[in-house]
C-alpha cells in the first residue's frame, strides 16, 4: 500500500539552502552534477545500532517536489540587506520548472545500519541535490531515530507485544504521526493514534482513561457502564483508586461480560509497584477463571524499566510506551549529516571532495559511495565495508577501521550484500515501496541476524564497520593533499 501524500512543502528547507541555489544559477553552474549522501556519526541510545526509517515518506517527498505559486511569491518577497529582492526573477523562474531527475539509492527500511554507512546516495544536477538537504534530513533522522528506540523497546519485551502511546506528549501532530509510522517499523504491534491508523493501516488501541472513572460515582458503576457500551473492547484501568480492588471490581464485571457471551481483554496497571500488583493480579485473574485475560502495563515506560521489571518477575502480556519511546528520550535527535563527495562538469569525470576537520570523526568520505555487508550463508552479519564504487573492491576484502586504523581482513568467496539499493533513475521511481508490514518485518529479520552483542542494552560490543581499503587510502590521499594547499594570503 502506497502510503498517502503527506503535507509537504518545497519551502520545507533552510533559507541557505535557496540562497546557495541561487548562487549556483547566477555562477552558471546548474547543469554541473554533484553526489551527496546521508550519513550519521553515532548511534542513539548509548547503543550499537540505528534503524534506518523514513524512505516512504522521503520518496513521497521528492516525488511531489516543486514550488507553487504560492511559494515562488513568497520567495520574491524576501530582500536583502540593501532592501532589493533577495533571488533575481529568472532564477525563480527556474524554481517554477524544477523536478526531480536526479539518480537515487537508498537502504530499505528496516535495515539495520551503523556511524559513517550512507542512508541515501543521490547523483544529479547540484542545484536540486542542494535542495533536498534539509527535507531529507528532518525525515529520515527523526523516523531512524523513533524506529531505533522502538526496536530497543521490543528487544526488552522479549515476546511481549509493544503499544505506542505517545501522541499526547509528541513534537506535534506531524511528530507523533511520523512516531507511530517508525514504531511500527521498529516492533511495536500497534499505536493508540487513530490518524496513524487509517493512514497507515497500524493495528490500533486503546479503551478508557482515568476521567471515564472518576466521573461516575463508584469504579464498580464505571466498569460496569462501559461494559455495556463495549463489550467488546473492555481492558478495564484498574488503578484510579486501589489497584487491586479495581482488579476485583474488574473481575466482577468480566463474569457479567462472559454471561452475555463476551470476554474481558485484560486490566490496564498505570501507576505504583506494577511488578508486585501484575503478579498479584495475574494470580487473581486466573483464579477467577479468566487464564486468558491480559495484563497490559503502562506509565513512564522505556527499555530499562521493561528489562528491569522483567527481571523482577512482572507477569505483564502488553507494554504501552509513550513519552519516551514518541519523542525518542533521552536523545533529541540523530545526528545524520548531509555531505558532498563528488562534483562532475557536464561530459566529465566526477571530481571527488571533501570536507577536513580537526575532529577526525568530522573528516567526510568522497567519491560515490555504497555499502557491502558480509554475512555467513545463513544471513547472520560479519562486518561491513564502505567502499566507492567506481574503485575496485578488494580482495580479499580489507575493511579498515576509522578510530582505530585497525584492518580486518574478509575472505574471498565470503557472501555478501550491496545495501544501498536504486530508488530513482532520471527522477523516475524505480523502486517498488514495500508495504509497511514487509519492512516491520525485515526490522525482525535484520535483528535476527545481527550479532547478539550490538543488542545488548549494557555494554553492547561494537559491530565491524570500517573504510574498503581503497576508499581509505584515497581519502588518506586527498587529505595529504587538501593539508599542502597554500594558505590564502590574508
Amino acid at each position: 500500500m502506497r502510503p498517502p501524500q503527506q503535507n509537504f512543502s518545497a519551502l520545507t528547507t533552510d533559507l541557505y539552502e535557496v540562497t546557495m541555489a541561487c548562487g549556483y544559477w547566477k555562477a552558471g553552474v546548474r547543469d554541473y552534477e554533484a553526489a551527496f549522501h546521508v550519513t550519521f556519526r553515532e548511534n542513539p541510545f548509548g547503543g550499537e545500532f540505528t534503524l534506518a526509517c523514513g524512505l516512504a515518506a522521503a520518496i513521497e517527498f521528492l516525488r511531489g517536489f516543486h514550488f507553487d505559486e504560492t511559494e515562488i511569491d513568497y520567495l520574491a518577497s524576501q530582500h536583502g540587506n540593501d532592501g532589493k529582492p533577495l533571488f533575481d526573477p529568472g532564477f525563480l523562474g527556474y524554481l517554477r520548472s524544477l523536478r526531480l531527475t536526479c539518480d537515487i539509492d537508498a537502504v530499505p527500511e528496516g535495515t539495520l545500519v551503523f556511524p559513517n554507512e550512507p542512508l541515501i546516495r543521490l547523483c544529479g544536477p547540484v542545484i536540486e541535490c542542494q535542495l533536498f538537504e534539509t527535507a531529507l534530513l528532518t525525515i529520515l533522522n527523526f523516523q531512524s531515530l523513533i524506529a531505533t528506540k522502538a526496536a530497543r523497546v521490543c528487544l526488552a519485551a522479549e515476546n511481549d507485544a509493544v503499544i505506542e502511546f505517545g501522541l499526547r506528549r509528541a513534537q506535534g501532530m506531524d511528530g507523533g504521526l511520523s512516531a507511530a509510522r517508525a514504531a511500527y517499523i521498529g516492533g511495536c504491534a500497534g499505536t493508540s493514534n487513530l490518524q496513524a491508523g487509517q493512514r497507515f493501516g497500524i493495528p490500533v488501541s486503546g479503551t478508557q482513561a482515568h476521567s471515564w472513572i472518576m466521573f461516575f460515582e463508584t469504579e464498580n458503576e464505571a466498569f460496569e457502564t462501559y461494559a455495556k457500551a463495549m463489550p467488546n473492547n473492555c481492558v478495564f484501568l484498574v488503578d484510579t483508586y486501589n489497584s487491586l480492588d479495581g482488579v476485583r471490581h474488574a473481575i466482577n464485571v468480566a463474569r457479567q461480560l462472559r454471561k452475555n457471551g463476551h470476554e474481558i481483554i485484560g486490566v490496564r496497571l498505570d501507576s505504583g509497584d506494577c511488578v508486585a500488583l501484575s503478579i498479584e493480579a495475574r494470580r487473581m485473574l486466573d483464579e477467577a477463571g479468566f487464564p486468558k485475560a491480559k495484563i497490559v502495563c503502562s506509565g513512564d515506560l522505556d527499555e530499562f524499566a521493561i528489562t528491569e521489571m522483567k527481571k523482577r518477575g512482572a507477569k505483564i502480556d502488553i507494554w504501552g510506551v509513550g513519552t519516551k519511546l514518541t519523542t525518542g528520550q533521552p536523545d533529541s535527535a540523530l545526528g545524520g549529516i548531509y555531505k558532498l563527495a563528488a562534483v562532475r562538469k557536464p561530459g566529465e569525470k566526477w571530481r571527488y571532495r571533501i570536507k577536513l576537520s580537526d575532529d577526525p570523526a568530522k573528516t567526510s568520505f568522497p567519491g560515490l559511495l555504497q555499502m557491502r555487508r558480509f554475512h555467513q550463508p545463513d544471513g547472520r552479519f560479519i562486518a561491513d565495508a564502505i567502499y566507492e564504487i567506481d574503485q575496485a573492491v578488494s580482495e580479499p576484502c580489507v575493511i579498515v577501521d576509522l578510530q582505530t586504523k585497525a584492518a580486518t581482513e574478509i575472505p574471498v568467496g565470503t557472501d555478501y550484500s550491496d545495501l544501498l539499493v536504486p530508488v530513482f533513475r532520471k527522477g523516475d521511481l524505480v523502486y517498488q515501496v514495500p508495504e509497511l508490514r514487509e519492512s516491520r518485518k525485515c526490522t525482525r529479520q535484520q535483528l535476527s541476524n545481527a550479532p547478539s552483542e550490538i543488542l545488548k542494552l549494557h555494554r553492547p560490543r561494537p559491530y565491524i564497520v570500517g573504510l574498503e581499503k581503497s576508499l581509505h587510502e584515497l581519502r588518506s590521499t586527498l587529505i595529504a593533499r587538501a593539508k599542502e594547499r597554500p594558505a590564502q594570503p590574508k
